[in-house]
């Protein structure tokens, strides 16, 4: 592999290394503190180097082209003055960490917390965030994943439109802003997961066509044109993308990525670049005797995913679990348009809590087609399941949060069903405490051509997923600032009451056996269409757990056919404690009795020696 970008070497020494194959002659151009021109020599495989003297952190650079243009670096660690000016030359050893003792945690130990950098406080940065870290700690959360946090245009993105993959955003406090954050995350007790685009490039100050292939036409993506996995030249390609997953890990100390949407990236090489990825990252985690984890995000439902290469797979950790979702949100908020027409019956989240995917090769009426494979003998952890996240709320024609669309109880419901569940939980920023602020797409273009189309299409995706109308306009200022948290909620009836229920439950997933246990095969459970109940058991050695989720609107009556034994209540949402109507359960679960449970609420009991 081939490192890419520029490299301080100390002593106002720097080495600068760019691929671009169908060049035939290249210069570094510095720019400040005064101008020159570096010519760099040709190397193998289409990559060109050099070193120069008198250059110290902070000088900015372009790399010129045959005498002609010239362009920012595409693996430019740092873009201070945005997409269209110049690179900057960073000091990577410069930053003082204090995580030496950090050794990472287990999948199985994974409870995370989703947030976006720009929205997570009124501030917006990677500063204002450290400050929230002691609430997330306090809250149960093991893992903070952040939204995508490279360079893309202005200072308002959810951050999937970066063009500079190796650049941290400037605006949140670019590199040493997300060190420190890492640094403090630490310091908590808390892993960091990044979120990654692979899959596509954002349009405005996409320079990269211009330097190298990185591009091919072979395929016809969603989003602009597909990055070149598996055309001519596509080996440069390949490292720069797995040199940028390495870069994270090993310069920002990042624990786990989380690759966005990786149907999007096509490659039929006989060896997957996602394959290819988990191997680099494995090696890495051996090396540095701690645990890397690679989380991806996919709309396959294809277990080969998070199969072991022994066994055709890629090797990835583990993968979103959208099936989940869409079965645990149309049982809670009743919708049934666009992809949630596939959903619906409790016997969907039955099978999911049992499997993992929902669809495992039937037919899908939204898909109009057969879909998936089965998961069933996939291990629990490998599966990251939510009852809210940035792509649900926001791929929404007005960004309704899941506050908006269920009562206090079914928030409670959603929050039992995730928490409760034998999978990896994922939480979206304000979840917890019942955030009703709406989470849009929003951006901040500086191209009014872009913008214009951006707005026609967006509309057009929406009306495509069953939203009918105009939603809110991306490039306005005030809609992003209204997408900001309100930290003053938490301390506030009922989201207080809410945040200590999500404390709480969290703490009992973390401290029970048989919660802790993420073991499908100790798990039975069973639906009831008829009073949308479902019945679930776990279990783990002597410890067992058995709790009744009714999804109904109307309180439900259980006939005498529960599991025999000394069955404590342990927790129930319907009680006054939780801003309940009261709850109708007995303390000790009756074995030859009928029992009532209110509707949308939950109850958990725990056996008793």
């Amino acid at each position: 592999m081939a490192k890419v970008g520029a490299f301080y070497l100390g002593s106002s020494c720097c080495e600068f290394t760019v691929w671009a194959p169908l060049q035939t002659q290249v210069s570094v151009r510095i720019k400040s503190p005064t101008q020159r021109l570096v010519p760099m020599k040709s190397l193998e495989d289409g990559y060109w180097w050099a070193i120069a003297d008198d250059v110290v952190p902070g000088t900015r650079y372009v790399y010129q082209f045959d005498e002609a243009e010239s362009y920012p670096d595409p693996a430019s660690r740092s873009q201070p003055d945005g997409v269209h000016q110049p690179s900057q030359v960073i000091d990577h050893q410069s930053f003082n960490w204090t995580d030496d003792n950090w050794s990472n945690i287990p999948l199985s130990d994974f409870i995370i917390y989703e947030l976006h950098i720009g929205t997570f406080t009124p501030e917006g940065t990677f500063a204002a965030a450290i400050s929230r870290l002691p609430r997330l700690k306090e809250l149960g959360i093991t893992v903070v994943e952040i939204m995508p946090i490279a360079q893309f245009p202005g200072d308002r993105n959810w951050g999937y439109d970066g063009v500079y993959p190796y650049a941290v955003q400037n605006s949140y406090g670019g590199v040493d802003g997300l060190k420190a954050f890492v640094n403090a995350c630490h310091q908590q007790g808390l892993a960091v997961m990044l979120d990654v685009v692979y899959n596509h490039l954002g349009p405005e100050g996409n320079y990269l066509a211009s330097v190298a292939p990185y591009f091919t036409f072979k395929y016809r993506p969603v989003w602009g044109t597909a990055l070149n996995f598996d055309d001519a030249h596509c080996d440069g390609v390949r490292n720069y993308f797995l040199e940028n997953a390495l870069y994270w890990f090993q310069d920002f100390h990042i624990d786990a990525l989380r690759l966005d949407a990786i149907h999007g990236i096509y490659d039929l090489s006989a060896k997957h670049f996602l394959a290819e990825l988990a191997e680099h990252v494995e090696q890495l985690a051996n090396q540095q005797k701690k645990p890397l984890h690679l989380i991806a995000e996919s709309d396959l439902n294809d277990v080969r995913l998070i199969q072991p290469q022994s066994l055709g797979g890629y090797g990835i950790h583990a993968q979103w679990c959208d099936d989940f979702h869409h079965a645990l949100h149309t049982l809670v908020t009743g919708e049934r348009q666009g992809y949630y027409q596939d959903f619906g019956r409790c016997e969907d989240l039955a099978k999911s809590l049992r499997e993992g995917f929902v669809y495992s090769g039937q037919y899908s009426p939204d898909r109009r087609r057969r879909y998936g494979n089965s998961s069933v003998t996939e291990p629990a952890h490998k599966f990251v399941v939510f009852a809210q996240n940035h792509d649900q709320t926001g791929n929404r024609l007005l960004g309704e949060r899941l506050s908006k669309l269920t009562t206090f109880e079914g928030l409670k419901l959603a929050a039992g069903a995730v928490l409760l569940s034998p999978f990896i939980p994922l939480l979206f920023m304000g979840e917890e405490y019942g955030e009703d602020a709406d989470f849009v797409y929003f951006t901040s273009h500086s191209d009014q051509e872009l913008v214009d189309a951006i707005r026609q299409s967006r509309d057009k995706e929406l009306k495509l997923i069953g939203f009918e109308g105009s939603s809110y306009d991306p490039q306005s200022v005030e809609i992003f600032q209204q997408c900001t948290l309100d930290w003053e909620k938490q301390e506030k009836k009922p989201h207080s009451v809410l945040w200590t229920f999500y404390q709480r439950l969290i703490h009992l997933r973390r401290s029970h056996p048989a919660l802790k246990h993420l073991d499908k095969q100790s798990l039975k459970v069973t639906a009831c269409e008829t009073d949308q109940l479902l019945l679930i058991h776990r279990w783990s050695d002597t410890s067992q757990v058995f709790y009744i989720m009714n999804f109904g609107d109307r309180d439900a009556v259980l006939e005498p056919d529960l599991p025999t034994g000394n069955w404590q209540k342990l927790f129930d949402s319907a009680t006054i404690e939780w801003a309940g109507s009261g709850s109708k359960l007995p303390e000790k679960l009756p074995a030859l009795q009928p029992i009532e449970i209110s509707a949308k609420s939950f109850v958990l009991y725990e056996m008793q020696p």
